[in-house]
C-alpha cells in the first residue's frame, strides 16, 4: 500500500489497452505502475512487491504464464491474468501456476475492478484482520497450521502456499471431517457466487494436493466430492 491506496502493477504490452485500464483504475484510489515487457515485469514484480499484479498472457519477453511460474514462490500479492484467450487450458494453465483469478478480454472495466476488489480484500483480511482463534494450532496427522503465522508443516517439513491456497487449506481444516460444498469456499473465499462452470477451485485445490503430497501428506485425505464440494479427512 502507498498512502492507504493499494499499488496496482498492469504487466501489458498494448499501450491503448493499458492506458484506458490506467485511466480507470487511478480515479478508484489506486496508485498504478505498468511495464510492456514480461521480463522487467518479473523483475519489477519482486522488486516492488505490489498488492496486485494484473498480468497479460502475450507478451514480449517472457509470457505471462512464465512471469506467474518465476515470481509466485516469492510474492505474496494477488495476480489477475488477463487473456483474450476462451481457452479452458489456458485458465487451468494460469491457475496451475499459481494466478489467482483471470479476466477475458475485451475488459469490462467494472469486471475488472470487481475482480481486483474481491482480491483485495481477501489479502486484506489475511495481512491486517486477527479472529480471536488466530493464535491456534490445527493439526490433522502429519499436518500442522499455524493459524497465525499463516505456516503449514508436514512432518516438520514446511509447505509453500499462495495466501489463497492457504486461506482454501484453513476453510478445509477448520471443518476438517465435514464436506465443504464448492459454493461456500467461493463466497468465502472469492466473494463471489459458484456459476456451476468455473473450474479455479478445483485447480486450487488440486495444487494443494500436490504441495502436501510431495511433502509426505496422504493426497487421498483431502478428497473432491464429486458434485457437492471438497474433504479433508481428519483420520
Amino acid at each position: 500500500m502507498q498512502d492507504g491506496h493499494p499499488h496496482v502493477l498492469i504487466v501489458e504490452d498494448d499501450d491503448h489497452l493499458a492506458a484506458l485500464v490506467i485511466e480507470y483504475l487511478r480515479p478508484h484510489g489506486f496508485e498504478v505502475s505498468r511495464v510492456a515487457s514480461g521480463d522487467v515485469g518479473a523483475k519489477l514484480i519482486l522488486e516492488m512487491q505490489p498488492d496486485l499484479v494484473i498480468l497479460d498472457l502475450m507478451l514480449p519477453g517472457a509470457n505471462g504464464l512464465d512471469v506467474c511460474r518465476r515470481v509466485r514462490d516469492a510474492f505474496s500479492g494477488a495476480i489477475l491474468i488477463l487473456t483474450a484467450s476462451q481457452s479452458d487450458a489456458d485458465h487451468v494453465a494460469g491457475l496451475e501456476l499459481g494466478a489467482d483469478d483471470f479476466v477475458t478480454k475485451p475488459i469490462e472495466p467494472r469486471v475488472l475492478l470487481a475482480r481486483m476488489r474481491t482480491q483485495l480484500r481477501r489479502l486484506g483480511s489475511t495481512r491486517n484482520t486477527k479472529r480471536q482463534d488466530d493464535a491456534g494450532i490445527i493439526e490433522i496427522g502429519p499436518l500442522r497450521i499455524d493459524v497465525a503465522s499463516r505456516g503449514v508443516v508436514v512432518a516438520r517439513q514446511p509447505v509453500a502456499l499462495t495466501t489463497m491456497e492457504f486461506d482454501i487449506l484453513l476453510m478445509l481444516a477448520e471443518c476438517s471431517g465435514s464436506v465443504v460444498e464448492r459454493d461456500e469456499l467461493y463466497a468465502t473465499i472469492l466473494g463471489t457466487e459458484y456459476d456451476g462452470i468455473d473450474r479455479g477451485m478445483d485447480v486450487h485445490v488440486s495444487r494443494i494436493r500436490r504441495k502436501l503430497q510431495l511433502s509426505g501428506f496422504d493426497p487421498s485425505r483431502l478428497k473432491s466430492v464429486r458434485g457437492v464440494g471438497y474433504l479433508l479427512a481428519y483420520r
